[in-house]
């Protein structure tokens, strides 16, 4: 299972969640990539590190391989198609985002381009355009009825896939 997603739209949040209802493992690209350093420069800009997405890609490959693996990274055009069988796009208003983000400290151009980038739905595209389109699916973040609300549209998946595939 893949969320990618804006910043700030909950991925951390049902991520984890997931993982611990559906006893499946759980990444953070960012807090693996900070923990191995897999990095490739910092960008001035935005204030960040540059992933290396060969490294990152060659760190999960064997967790990967085994399964039962939830991944949450804003960014996908990187990762292996064969890795996931189904992709969550989480979608949060605009303004509850702005809201979001701001709490953590962005401002300026990071900010305004992390609304953007929800408003003109760029990861869900980029999800399309990198796999196959029937495993990739929109789901609401904005309250926390949402989130149990995916978080049971998703188990229920989860089992199905469970039945179809043992």
């Amino acid at each position: 299972v893949w969320f990618p997603g804006t910043p700030g739209v909950g991925k951390t949040t049902l991520g984890k969640e997931l993982a611990s209802r559906a006893g499946l493992s759980y990444v953070n690209v960012g807090d693996l990539a900070k923990e191995g350093e897999l990095y490739e420069g910092f960008d001035e800009e935005y204030g960040c590190p540059i992933l290396d997405e060969d490294r990152v890609v060659d760190e999960l490959e064997d967790r990967m391989s085994q399964g039962g693996v939830i991944v949450d990274y804003h960014g996908c055009d990187f990762f292996p198609e064969r890795w996931f069988h189904i992709v969550l796009v989480l979608r949060t208003e605009n303004s509850c985002l702005y809201d979001r983000l701001e709490s953590r400290g962005y401002t300026g151009k990071k900010l305004q381009d992390n609304i953007q980038c929800e408003i003109f739905q760029t990861l869900y595209e980029e999800a399309v355009l990198s796999y196959k389109k029937e495993i990739v699916h929109q789901l609401p973040s904005n309250t926390p009825e949402d989130l149990e609300r995916n978080l049971d549209q998703i188990m229920q998946w989860i089992e199905q896939w469970m039945k179809d595939n043992n």
